[in-house]
Formats: structure tokens, C-alpha cells, sequence
């Protein structure tokens, strides 16, 4: 009996080690899969102004008129390769933890939130969000990517950890207060309104210093934005500093408040998908549908919106001058850089007409001088 069992032990590996070798094998499957998907991305991506919709036939090579930040020139290497490396990270404790929590509504949002770059063409669009040519996109003639203002880069897939980022944070805090106040208190009795105020506080400044910084490398800029409320209103590095910062929580508080664990244990977003009988059997599904209708139709409607309403009205009128991208035609859907003196050619972008509430880009004559005029030669 005694060597039936030892030899048995021998044969049958610990449950211990059998899981750790799954989990191995998890992992450098979904690494592999991450690479292919890398290679076959690769084989139809492109850097530069290629498309005629948006190359200048007049200039040659990607130069610069303008110093990035502290005058170095690599900064677009560096995000590139910073986000294959964040991506490989991400992807990593994805599956460990979907290994050991299967279900965990935190690696649900992080799929649904890397599923929203869907949207990310219109939401360059909408806010006149320009991105360096020289980042590694997709064909610029490509549908839904051809609505970016020059290109539709392949960097922001990081989603996830930018608008998932101000809710540890601020459910940290949150925590924190609730230990230092009454059961009775706002604290206790409206955790959800104060985890999104938390969240918005957070989120406001996450995102300024982040996206200055992110301009200022050149990665992209807003090429017109609303005078009032802007950081640095004019220069090349203008920022919507009240318009961003607040629109963007919106898809940030949300992400939040689905993700809050009450006493119960369950998280929001699982509650919500419960109170569907179709989902009550199929949980996991029910949270990542509630997740993903939720987080899409608020970075659609609040986030775009808003920025549409502002295109509609046309109130951003500061444009970004010099036009740092001088491989890409100036985009100027609504003729205000060629009245600051910005040369030509111009693009009106694809969707210059009734998306952006008007007939098309207006006729208007580049102005002799200006902010925006570069002198030649």
C-alpha cells in the first residue's frame, strides 16, 4: 500500500506545480497570440504622411519647426516602444489573473476599455485631436480611421491604463474617509457619488499633467481649441486645460463607480447585469455587456458629445501655430488657420460638412502675415 501510494505521488504531479505549469503555458500562449497579432499589425502599418488626403507634396522628410520637449528628438520612439512593453505587461496580468479570478470585474473593464479604440477616430475628430505622422497608424484611406485629422496610430491601445487609472486612487481614498467617519455619514450613505468626485479630482489633474506632457513631445496636439479655459491658447503646445480635463472624466467615473464593490462583495456592474434575467446564469457576460454598453455609450455621448457641440458652434477658435507637422497638409476644416497665415496646402478632413454643421470648409484666402506664418527658406 505504502509504495502504491508513493509511486502514485510520483506519477501524479502536486496540484501546486499543475497549476503553475497552466499558468505558464497561459501565459506565453496570450504572449504569442499578442506577438502575431503585433506581426500581422505590422505587415499593413505605416509611418509617415503617405495618403494623399494628408501628405504635403511639398515637403520632404518629417521636419520640425519646433523643439520638442527639452529639445530631444526620440520622444516618438520612446512611446512606441513604451506602449508594446506596457501592452505585453498588461496582457501578462491579464491572464494570471483571469487564471486565478476568472470573471474579476477589474480584468473586464480593462477589455472593455482596450475594445474602445473603436472610437478613438471619432474622438480625434471631435476635439481636433492631431496625431505626429510619424507614429506607426493604419492606412490613413482606411473607413473609420480615415476620420482622424492626419492618422490613427497603433498607441492607443493603452487605453485601459488611462481611464482606469484615477479609480484605485480614488476607491483608495474613499476607504480611507469611511474609516475616519460615522456609518451615518455622506461617506457611508452616497459612497458612489463621493468615490466620482474623487475620481474627477483625481482624473482632472492625471490628465492635465499627463496630456501637457504628451503634447509638448509632439506626440499630438489640438489644433484649434477654446480660448477661455486653455493652457498655452496659440502656441503649437495649446491645451484644452478645463475642457478635457472635466470631459474626459466622464468616461473615467463610470469605469469607477461599475467597478465599486459594495458590502455585498459584488461590484456594480455585476448587480446591474443581475436585475437582466437573461444574465443571471451567465454573470460574467451579463458584467462585461453592462460594462462595455455603459463605458461606450458615455465616452460617445458625454465625451463626444461635448466636443461636438463645441466643433457645432465653431468657439475654438485658437488654433495651434506654428502647424507642427509640416509633412501633413495644415487641417483647418474650418478655414481659421488659413487666416492666421498658416500656408498651404490645407485639409478639410473627412468630415467638414454636416457632421461638423456646415456645407464644407469655407473658402478663405491664406492671410499675407500672422501667428501661423512660417517664413520660407
Amino acid at each position: 500500500m505504502a509504495a502504491t501510494d508513493l509511486e502514485s505521488r510520483i506519477a501524479t504531479p502536486p496540484r501546486d506545480a499543475t497549476r503553475a505549469a497552466g499558468g505558464w503555458t497561459g501565459i506565453l500562449v496570450a504572449l504569442a497570440l499578442f506577438a502575431a497579432v503585433v506581426a500581422l499589425v505590422g505587415s499593413f502599418s505605416r509611418s509617415g504622411a503617405v495618403a494623399s488626403r494628408i501628405a504635403n507634396p511639398n515637403v520632404k522628410g518629417a521636419p520640425r519647426p519646433l523643439e520638442p520637449l527639452f529639445g530631444f528628438h526620440h520622444w516618438i520612439l520612446l512611446h512606441q516602444i513604451g506602449t508594446v512593453f506596457m501592452m505585453i505587461t498588461l496582457t501578462t496580468v491579464v491572464v494570471v489573473g483571469w487564471r486565478r479570478k476568472p470573471g474579476n470585474p477589474v480584468l473586464l473593464m480593462v477589455i472593455v476599455m482596450t475594445l474602445l479604440i473603436w472610437q478613438d477616430p471619432i474622438m480625434n475628430w471631435a476635439p481636433y485631436a492631431v496625431y505626429n505622422p510619424q507614429l506607426r497608424h493604419w492606412p490613413e484611406t482606411w473607413g473609420l480611421m480615415s476620420l482622424s485629422p492626419t492618422v490613427e496610430p497603433f498607441i492607443v491601445i493603452g487605453y485601459a491604463t488611462f481611464y482606469m487609472a484615477p479609480f484605485f486612487p480614488g476607491v483608495w481614498l474613499l476607504r480611507r474617509i469611511q474609516a475616519r467617519r460615522p456609518v451615518e455619514s455622506f461617506v457611508w450613505r452616497h459612497p458612489l457619488i463621493t468615490l466620482s468626485v474623487l475620481i474627477l479630482a483625481i482624473g482632472v489633474v492625471f490628465d492635465a499633467c499627463l496630456e501637457i506632457f504628451l503634447v509638448r513631445t509632439q506626440l499630438y496636439i489640438y489644433s484649434q481649441v477654446i480660448p477661455f479655459g486653455s493652457y498655452a491658447p496659440g502656441k503649437w503646445y495649446q491645451f484644452p486645460l478645463i475642457w478635457e480635463t472635466v470631459l474626459v472624466t466622464t468616461v473615467m467615473i463610470p469605469a469607477g463607480v461599475l467597478l465599486y464593490r459594495d458590502d455585498t462583495g459584488k461590484a456594480q456592474a455585476e448587480k446591474l447585469a443581475h436585475r437582466v434575467r437573461g444574465f443571471r446564469g451567465r454573470p460574467v457576460l451579463g458584467a462585461f455587456v453592462v460594462m462595455f454598453m455603459v463605458i461606450n455609450v458615455a465616452y460617445f455621448f458625454a465625451y463626444g458629445g461635448g466636443y461636438a457641440v463645441i466643433k457645432w458652434t465653431k468657439t475654438a477658435t485658437s488654433v495651434a501655430c506654428p502647424w507642427p507637422f509640416p509633412e501633413a497638409k495644415v487641417y483647418d476644416p474650418n478655414g481659421f488657420y488659413a487666416k492666421k497665415g498658416a500656408s498651404e496646402p490645407y485639409s478639410p478632413g473627412i468630415w467638414a460638412g454636416w457632421p461638423s454643421a456646415q456645407s464644407g470648409r469655407p473658402d478663405v484666402n491664406a492671410a499675407s502675415s500672422g501667428p501661423c506664418k512660417v517664413a520660407s527658406g
